[in-house]
């Protein structure tokens, strides 16, 4: 036998067959590689005013079209003002258009017409929470939910999905702009171990060890399942969607609704007036303490007797004349009187020295810088004998609300 018989001789079957399924299966991997996982739109947190009408002429389309923008700015500033402070639309402040430019994040385009000298449109525009709210005042802050962790389920010819394939349930949630909800929505790529951890059994597992796990891995503090069932009556033609919002890991039905599409090219429009009247049920749960976090979900350890407490703050006040640290610390500050009373509270503990705003994100977490007479571990302590809940957070801490750790600060 040759070396040119040897090279080219025949592979036995059962390899040849081996080595097909091998090929056959990282050709599946790397088909659906690409199927999973959709990336929230918007994760900014801004203000969104949707539906506002233009109607500006000027000498060329470009002036028209920029000035059409600018009329929306100061429009939907008005509208947001008069929504959040519920009070008629006159009565909302006139702010300079230079305002308006450091506080407007972005124009969305829903509908335009473009002429030689005139613009008909309308718009959306999205302000930068942290800026708007300092201008709208107290009244217009928003007190939020806990950290709820996001599966949206689809059923789609008997067979549910949450983030195994794209959905278009997913890809609706993933467009919903979570910024003017006051849920706190953990929303979820959908890529590496999502699809495996986060599935259709899992919703529907009432155990709470592994939910513990999950919540702490992504970072939430209870769980939120939006779900879609969708009857198709024939190809491309009119969808029936059946809407269910769950809460919680027993899952608790918040509502339940039916929306109709006349056709399969109105499925995503159906799909996001799906989640956004889940997402108004959600607040009206919130708003009525129904959509409080389950306690049997937070394992923490007991805080420490008044005694050693006490002990505790005896150490700090040894400490005092020891060189300050400064250590970063992450707080929720739903609104103006949590930040001052968190900053309050602070400054009350024996050791701290200063307390700076760091970074002012109202509605969202802010940033305080602490100077402390002594070690970080010390303040950790102190803050955790206290009732805080204390976590490790990019070379800082970060402390959870009374409410979303389920223990009330001493």
């Amino acid at each position: 036998m040759t070396i040119t018989d040897r090279l080219f001789r025949p592979l036995p079957a059962a390899i040849l067959a081996l080595a097909l399924c091998g090929a056959g299966a990282l050709w599946a991997q790397l088909e659906h590689a690409d199927l999973r996982g959709v990336a929230p739109i918007d994760g900014s947190g801004s203000y969104e005013v949707s539906g506002v009408h233009v109607d500006v002429e000027s000498r060329t389309a470009d002036a028209a079209r920029s000035g059409g923008w600018r009329e929306a700015q100061r429009k939907g500033w008005k509208m947001l003002w008069a929504r959040v402070n519920a009070k008629p639309i006159e009565n909302a402040p006139t702010l300079p258009d230079s305002t308006l430019d450091s506080i407007a994040s972005a124009i969305v385009v829903e509908k335009e017409q473009i002429g030689p000298n005139r613009y008909i449109a309308s718009l959306g525009v999205l302000f930068d929470r942290a800026r708007a709210g300092e201008l709208l005042g107290v009244k217009g802050t928003m007190q939020r939910s806990a950290p709820m962790l996001l599966i949206p389920v689809e059923w789609n010819g008997n067979a549910p999905q949450s983030f195994e394939v794209r959905t278009d349930w997913q890809k609706a949630w993933a467009r919903f702009r979570s910024g003017n909800s006051p849920v706190d929505y953990v929303r979820v790529s959908g890529t590496g171990a999502d699809p495996v951890l986060l599935n259709m059994a899992q919703t529907r597992r009432p155990g709470r060890a592994w939910w513990r796990m999950l919540l702490d891995q992504y970072g939430a503090a209870d769980i939120v399942v939006p779900e879609v069932t969708l009857y198709r009556q024939w190809p491309g033609g009119p969808v029936i969607g059946r809407f269910v919002a769950r809460h919680g890991p027993d899952g608790t039905v918040v509502t339940g609704f039916t929306l109709h599409s006349d056709n399969a090219d109105g499925l995503a429009a159906m799909l996001d007036e799906g989640a956004a009247k889940i997402d108004a049920a959600y607040t009206q749960a919130l708003q009525d303490g129904a959509l409080r976090a389950d306690k049997s979900l937070v394992a923490e350890a007991p805080a420490l007797p008044a005694s050693e407490a006490n002990g505790i703050d005896d150490v700090l006040q040894q400490m005092a004349a020891a060189a300050a640290t400064n250590i970063s610390i992450q707080v929720d500050t739903p609104d103006v009187a949590a930040l001052r009373n968190i900053e309050g509270g602070i400054k009350a503990m024996a050791g701290v020295t200063t307390v700076q705003t760091e970074s002012l994100a109202i509605g969202g977490v802010s940033i305080l810088r602490i100077g402390f007479s002594g070690p970080a571990a010390a303040l950790r302590e102190a803050l955790a004998a206290r009732g805080w809940r204390v976590e490790d957070a990019g070379g800082g801490l970060r402390i959870r609300r009374a409410e979303a750790a389920g223990q009330k600060p001493q």
